[in-house]
């Protein structure tokens, strides 16, 4: 085909591109428009009566709409891609009143900050704060609608001061949020070369020990409280580098020395959604109990039977400190499964008869990709 040819093609690719993108940003605009009447059929009342954005924040039908979307995709985009679009649509369409505020463990460029996000879109105001409990205080007082916290990591385990404030805490859980956590080293330098020092989290330092022993043996470590601090660090300091995620390397200006420096690939943190709110089901939920087991022999064994004569899967177990008396303990334990649900229900009556007591912390829609 001749060089005009190709030209032709390209220009009639390019007009049906901008025909599509017309028809996308009309069916957008519609969709906002719907979302408005929406929360005007749920809430009626008379002008004056002050409405927060939680009050029309639905986890259970963004997980369903996120499901559908994934179901429904034949490519070339990956599902991931997919969600990531769709959130940002919930999201934007959300906040056309006003956007919500989830605080979560900062400061900014933290992995806590690109799981608010990942969960709730780029068109909420987020607030970083300097530690969980802080996270937990706000929500509590409303000076956020919703708050992340890490609860814990593929590789190096439980986050403990996520359970010891759950163990206080009025809140609910109201979500989870997987993220891939990729570890980069961060820097202003050309190359590893120029590498005198490496500042990091101590759990960030610890799940690319192996890489940073072959790669930069000799090379100081130093702890800091978080990668953010360490970016920002990196980007202050001659011959400082940092690891950290794709965010502090934005929010600091610093290139990307070496990608995906992590010693496992599959290296995953688990964070909590906590709120005020209470998600109904969405077909694909967790459930979260806090309980502890009566002193006698087998007492463990009692709380878990409930769970099995129901057909309720537990997907996670954990005990701690109760920190009311000594070698006193309390499980943290996840199921498959909505409070609501006929088997869950059922198991958790039982199981509140055989336990000393127990909570149910939140029952949620289940983490999408």
């Amino acid at each position: 085909m001749s060089a005009t040819g190709d030209d032709d093609r390209l220009a009639g690719i390019r007009r049906r591109i901008d025909a599509i993108d017309e028809q996308l940003q009309q069916l957008i605009s519609e969709r906002a428009r719907l979302a408005l009447e929406v929360g005007a059929t749920k809430y009626p009342e008379p002008v004056g009566l002050s409405r927060t954005p939680r009050d029309y924040y639905r986890p259970e039908r963004e997980a369903e709409i996120l499901r559908l979307a994934v179901a429904r995709n034949e490519g070339p985009l990956r599902d991931a891609e997919i969600v990531r679009l769709f959130r940002e649509i919930m999201s934007a369409c959300l906040a056309q009143q006003e956007p919500m505020k989830v605080a979560f463990l900062g400061p900014e460029g933290t992995f806590s900050q690109a799981a608010v996000l990942k969960q709730f879109g780029h068109s909420v105001r987020t607030l970083a704060l300097p530690s969980i409990e802080e996270v937990f205080h706000d929500v509590e007082a409303g000076v956020a609608d919703f708050g992340v916290v890490p609860v814990e990591n593929s590789t190096e385990g439980t986050v403990g001061t996520t359970l010891d404030m759950l163990m206080n805490t009025p809140l609910h859980i109201s979500g989870e949020v997987e993220l891939r956590i990729r570890q980069h080293l961060l820097g202003r330098m050309s190359g590893l070369d120029g590498v005198a020092r490496v500042y990091s989290h101590q759990q960030s330092l610890a799940q690319c020990r192996a890489w940073l022993d072959q790669r930069l043996p000799g090379v100081e470590r130093v702890v800091v409280a978080s990668n953010a601090v360490a970016a920002r660090l990196a980007a202050e300091e001659e011959g400082a580098a940092a690891i950290a995620g794709d965010t502090a390397a934005e929010v600091y200006g610093l290139g990307i020395l070496m990608a995906s420096i992590e010693d496992r690939p599959d290296n995953t943190t688990r964070f909590l959604v906590i709120g005020r709110e209470r998600p109904g089901p969405s077909g694909q939920d967790k459930t979260s109990l806090l309980l502890s087991s009566r002193h006698h022999a087998g007492a463990l064994q009692e709380l878990l039977h409930p769970l099995s004569r129901h057909d309720v899967s537990m997907t996670r177990i954990e005990s701690r400190p109760s920190r009311r008396r000594k070698w006193d303990y309390v499980f943290f334990v996840d199921i498959e499964g909505h409070y609501a649900d006929a088997n869950v229900a059922a198991a958790l009556a039982e199981l509140e008869q055989a336990a000393a007591w127990l909570r149910v912390l939140g029952s949620y829609p289940a983490a999408i990709l």
